[in-house]
């Protein structure tokens, strides 16, 4: 028979045992989410559908004029020997901070310096948002097109071997492959002349910085 020290030993024991916790008990729980406090997730669909407008023409001479008056564009503004790519509304997505501002995308070409100038336009803050130059070419304008075929229309070598019916079919921009090439290094465009069924006969090519026509060539060896 246990004594009572012994007995009383462990009742303690089994009391203890029902205040402590059990280890699953001890775990700590999970933490829980972070409150929003209010707040929501950014809606596309709520964006003012007027920003996708096309830009007005007064807008493309605001977006022209801001990008000119930039300093890090100071020689190109000087010379003026450039011309516009393309004008065109751009909208950016919430959170972003120019979200719900009226954007314009301007890509000019460079002629002076031989390089492409791709820059954002916060038409309501007035200022360059984003400026990116590089040496990469982008395909012609519509303008930089009708200069190169009434250049090609002129020139005695072409109009020399032009059959009848032949007509401007196509312009394209056109990038020498060989460093001997003049359109390796200049800005260049290609003017495919032949007939109204299709069939090419020459291909002459522009020189848009003297605005020439430096090879005339026959389609069938272009």
């Amino acid at each position: 028979m246990a004594s009572p020290k012994k007995a009383m030993k462990t009742a303690k024991l089994a009391k203890s045992k029902a205040k402590s916790p059990t280890r699953s008990a001890k775990k700590t729980p999970a933490k829980a989410a972070a409150p929003t406090r209010g707040r929501k997730a950014p809606d596309v669909a709520a964006v003012d559908p007027s920003l996708f407008d096309p830009l007005t023409q007064g807008e493309v001479a605001d977006a022209l004029r801001t990008l000119t008056e930039d300093r890090r564009l100071a020689t190109m503004a000087k010379v003026g020997r450039y011309r516009v790519i393309c004008a065109e509304p751009l909208v950016v997505k919430p959170p972003h901070w120019m979200a719900g501002h009226r954007l314009a995308r301007v890509v000019v070409y460079d002629y002076a310096s031989d390089r492409t100038v791709d820059a954002c336009i916060d038409l309501d803050a007035g200022v360059v948002a984003h400026l990116e130059l590089s040496k990469s070419q982008p395909m012609l304008s519509r303008d930089e097109e009708a200069l190169a075929v009434s250049i090609a229309m002129t020139d005695e070598r072409v109009s020399e071997k032009l059959a009848l019916g032949d007509v401007p079919q196509t312009t394209m921009h056109y990038w020498g492959r060989n460093p001997s090439d003049i359109s390796f290094a200049r800005r260049s465009a290609a003017v495919i002349f032949g007939r109204a069924d299709g069939h090419a006969s020459i291909v002459a090519v522009v020189d848009l910085l003297d605005n020439q026509v430096t090879q005339v060539v026959p389609a069938e060896m272009w």
